[in-house]
């Protein structure tokens, strides 16, 4: 009998840790936003079909820009926004174990590649501790939040983790 309380008062808790976010203000009104233009149709691992192949070929993830709430935003494969957080002031990944179970990577398999209103010259890469290529903006590390779905907006200027997440301006500095 106890050990049913203590499971469904666990089970409580849980539920309760996965169904918060950091999709409210102060005035627990939800923010979001829906982007204007469309995101490419690469996925999250930078693979593509090619148009009459059978293998499918292997290319950076593409990142974009649409219009948020925050004006002219830096988008991810699957129209899903990116961040960067400010305890990470150099290219060098410091969001790792649960900081990256909220807040994954963007990962490419090869160069990244710019679309709509993306400096190309501010994109690249940095090798996280397993070997994998995070892609940089700037310099900056970018992330998705692990529960928005595509064109949302959820926690810029939110802070997790230790610090503030934004999401980034094509000129790659954070939005207002």
């Amino acid at each position: 009998m106890r050990t049913t309380r203590r499971l469904r008062a666990a089970s409580v808790v849980v539920l309760v840790l996965v169904s918060a976010s950091c999709g409210t203000d102060d005035n627990g009104a939800e923010r979001g936003s829906t982007p204007t233009s469309q995101s490419p149709s690469t996925s999250k691992s930078g693979v593509t079909e090619t148009p009459g192949s059978d293998a499918p070929t292997t290319s950076g993830t593409t990142i974009t820009t649409a219009t948020s709430e925050f004006g002219d935003v830096l988008w991810g494969p699957d129209r899903q926004v990116v961040y960067i957080w400010e305890k990470e002031p150099s290219g060098t990944a410091e969001c790792y174990d649960d900081c990256a179970v909220a807040w994954p990577p963007v990962l490419t398999t090869g160069d990244p590649v710019a679309a709509g209103a993306v400096n190309a010259e501010l994109l690249g890469t940095t090798t996280r501790r397993d070997g994998s290529m995070q892609v940089t903006y700037n310099g900056h590390p970018l992330y998705y939040y692990a529960h928005e779905g595509p064109g949302e907006v959820k926690c810029h200027d939110i802070s997790t983790h230790g610090g503030l997440w934004w999401v980034i301006t094509p000129a790659g500095e954070r939005a207002e």
